[in-house]
């Protein structure tokens, strides 16, 4: 597979935009600079970029948002997760990043210079199409989303990744407020935690737990909850809205594209 200068870029801003949201410091209940090793969490995510890369330069050879790309990619998605897999020895800094990262990297590779709303759309379209090639085990994610009726990941996808949508609303609008990017990033992933209905944390804590996020998250906007408080809350809780975190990634990455 030839990858070229522009696929490389993309890859390079995908994982750009991963790394500024795991920097992004205070995060409720997720890692950030006052407990995380940046360093490793920064190697973890560098491993990801060859496969990134290869995903783009897909896309640009198949140039429609097809069955065929879809197989392609999640080929390449399964072989990126087990070189990250190496490159962290196995903790799993950024597993999930891949799957919402690879497809909008490829939304982005059939579209070159497209608005959020076009790259999503495409990136939509692609994970409509069944992998016939991926392994059928139930994983955590795809019970709960069966048990609760939550989207998922999948859903996520499938729908054009509203909540990518919303974070890049979000942006938008706490800056054109004179929000400094720090606090406008991190409005941008509360307001993501207000309505994502994360399997990660359906399975972990229920719907109980899922609803202490999401109220949680809109008191802190609303500003009748400090931030700090929230943080205190879903660490004593152990709460890690990491569905949140990786669709932040996400609009950072197609935010870095503009």
């Amino acid at each position: 597979m030839i990858v070229t200068r522009e696929d490389e870029g993309l890859a390079r801003a995908a994982v750009e935009g991963l790394l500024a949201g795991v920097e992004l410091t205070p995060k409720p209940g997720l890692p950030d600079a006052r407990e995380a090793d940046l360093s490793r969490l920064r190697w973890s995510a560098r491993a990801l970029e060859p496969g990134l890369a290869a995903m783009a330069a897909a896309a640009r050879r198949s140039g429609e948002p097809g069955k065929g790309l879809r197989g392609e990619l999640g080929a390449v998605g399964r072989s990126t997760e087990r070189a990250m897999a190496r490159a962290d020895g196995g903790a799993g800094f950024h597993h999930g990043a891949v799957w919402p990262l690879g497809l909008l990297v490829a939304g982005a590779a059939l579209a070159p210079g497209g608005a959020v709303e076009e790259i999503t759309g495409l990136a939509g379209r692609i994970a409509t199409h069944s992998d016939g090639r991926a392994p059928r085990v139930a994983t955590p994610g795809s019970a709960v989303s069966v048990r609760y009726g939550a989207a998922g990941a999948k859903g996520e996808a499938r729908a054009g990744f509203p909540h990518v949508r919303r974070a890049s609303a979000a942006l938008r609008t706490a800056r054109d407020a004179g929000a400094r990017e720090p606090e406008a990033r991190l409005n941008a992933l509360l307001a993501v935690m207000t309505t994502l209905q994360d399997t990660g944390l359906l399975h972990a804590a229920g719907p109980h737990g899922l609803r202490e996020v999401q109220d949680g998250a809109r008191e802190v906007l609303a500003g009748r909850l400090p931030l700090d408080a929230f943080d205190l809350r879903l660490r004593e809780r152990g709460l890690r809205p990491r569905g949140s975190g990786h669709l932040l990634a996400a609009a950072l990455f197609l935010d870095g594209l503009r």
